[in-house]
């Protein structure tokens, strides 16, 4: 009978260990793909929401949509200086209208 409860304890605490590993795993990719609207968010959200933007570039992101208007595509994202294609392409699924 203590064999069993030895057996059942562990079986219970490998469990314990996938579920929380499952948890955290879902925490992280829902963190990564929150999604930014580049019409109106601040340089700050800009920033930490998209990968390869830093402050300086986000600047440049908000300055682009004061003097042209607000985007009408993301592809709109290449004419400021300094986003790529790969920059573009990695943070596309984050990016709102």
């Amino acid at each position: 009978m203590k064999e069993v409860q030895k057996w059942l304890s562990a079986v219970f605490a490998a469990l314990f260990l996938v579920c929380a590993s499952v948890s955290t795993i879902a925490e992280e990719a829902d963190a990564e793909l929150i999604a930014v609207n580049i019409n109106t968010a601040s340089a700050e959200e800009l920033a930490s929401a998209l990968d390869g933007v830093g402050e300086a570039r986000a600047e440049l992101i908000i300055k682009f949509r004061e003097e042209q208007g607000p985007f009408t595509s993301v592809e709109q994202l290449l004419e400021i200086k300094g986003v790529g294609a790969a920059t573009l392409e990695k943070n596309r699924d984050k990016i709102q209208l």
